[in-house]
């Protein structure tokens, strides 16, 4: 096969690989080719989402999520809105379902004005009910600017733009190796080598060895996460109007088990968090030797699981008991029972552990001579796709003249 000779090569055919490659097009002239290992794009966290469209409401004011997450959210929405995407913004109550959780409540919409949500409403007991009748607790907050769309097809729709201003889209290429070549860097792929002057990485669950083979020392290690959902049955659906979230645990970057509505009907239920033995592991069953090892090797993956083994064990109990999960949405919504439950999908997060053993919370983007490497860029990147987009072609800008 023929060498493809480009200015700029992006690794990875998620959401956030699609949206840089759409940023760096609007505004230099240059060649570029989207590398994905897969047959079709958004084939791993970009199309086992629930699709919501977050709102800026859990982050630390001034962190790259908060900033990317408030700009990102309205990019998006005016996206779609000019190519005929549905979205609705339709907002989302969070509740706190023991007086223990009053004060991380509050600091909820502290945070959240500070990240510029206008309209945050604090619910009474009672008052919870005018936006979810069915569900319960002691306190809420109620946030509009949280929405719900297909974050699939948004992603194929930044395609089309990407190839509209005249890149294209590798399929079926995973990259075996990278090699400089003089000012330039080799990606080595089934579908034939890539030539190019500017290094993208936006691999996601294994962006860090993409590093490693484009020789960047990440400093993290990435590791799975399972998520697995529920979905309500048909006739009990009307138990959720919307979105219907718990008080997070601040000390675990993840948000608990949730209701979520989504843009192609139905209502999903979950997810859990539970370590994946593959880093595409799907189901239980999952399971690749490479993948547990790296994760079994790492020092820092100890460090994590002596702090959290507890919540680890009663995520995995959830994972094989169903009566298990409908407990845990039961403290949201009381009627909920395992009878209303089916298996859904499973998504897997690419969750980024530095060697402390902690896991990062913000977004990590590392720069190298020629190169940008997106290391940790869960949720809410799907929402802050154009703005993390954006962001990253002012660095290939910055760091090489892409005119």
């Amino acid at each position: 096969m023929a060498a493809r000779d480009v200015d700029v090569a992006v690794i990875g055919g998620g959401i956030v690989g699609v949206a840089t490659a759409m940023a760096v097009l609007e505004k230099s002239r240059v060649s570029l080719t989207i590398v994905e290992k897969e047959a079709r794009l958004a084939a791993h966290q970009t199309g086992h989402n629930s699709g919501v469209i977050h709102s800026g409401l859990y982050y630390k004011p001034g962190s790259l999520k908060a900033r990317n997450c408030t700009a990102g959210r309205e990019l998006l929405l005016r996206f779609c809105a000019e190519h005929g995407i549905p979205a609705e913004r339709c907002g989302k109550v969070v509740v706190a379902t023991g007086p223990e959780q009053l004060p991380a409540l509050a600091e909820l919409r502290r945070r959240g004005e500070a990240n510029g949500l206008a309209g945050l409403r604090s619910l009474a007991a009672e008052e919870i009910r005018e936006f979810e009748p069915h569900a319960a607790g002691v306190a809420g907050l109620f946030v509009p600017q949280t929405g719900i769309v297909d974050y699939a097809r948004v992603t194929e729709a930044y395609a089309e733009v990407v190839r509209q201003r005249g890149g294209d889209v590798l399929l079926s290429a995973p990259v075996r190796a990278i090699v400089r070549d003089g000012a330039g860097t080799v990606l080595v792929t089934d579908a034939g080598e890539v030539r190019c002057r500017f290094l993208v990485n936006c691999a996601g669950l294994h962006s860090d060895r993409i590093a490693r083979l484009a020789g960047v020392d990440p400093g993290v290690l990435i590791v799975p996460f399972r998520g697995e959902y529920y979905e309500l049955t048909p006739g009990r659906r009307e138990l959720v109007r919307n979105l219907i979230y718990p008080v997070p645990d601040p000390e675990f970057p993840f948000l608990g088990v949730h209701f979520t509505r989504m843009i192609g009907g139905g209502v999903e239920a979950g997810p859990n968090a539970v370590l994946a033995l593959k880093r595409e592991g799907y189901t239980r069953s999952s399971f690749l030797l490479r993948d547990a090892l790296e994760t079994a090797a790492a020092p820092a993956f100890w460090r994590l699981a002596r702090s959290y083994w507890r919540t680890g064990l009663g995520e995995v109990r959830r994972s094989f008991s169903v009566r298990a999960f409908a407990r845990a949405l039961q403290a949201l919504v009381p009627e909920i029972t395992a009878a209303d439950l089916r298996r859904a999908g499973a998504g897997v997060r690419a969750q980024a552990l530095d060697r402390s053993g902690r896991l990062l919370d913000d977004f990590s983007i590392v720069e190298a001579a020629r190169q940008v490497h997106v290391l940790n860029a869960p949720s809410p990147a799907a929402t802050a796709s154009i703005s993390i987009g954006e962001a990253i072609a002012v660095v290939a800008r910055a760091n090489f003249d892409l005119a």
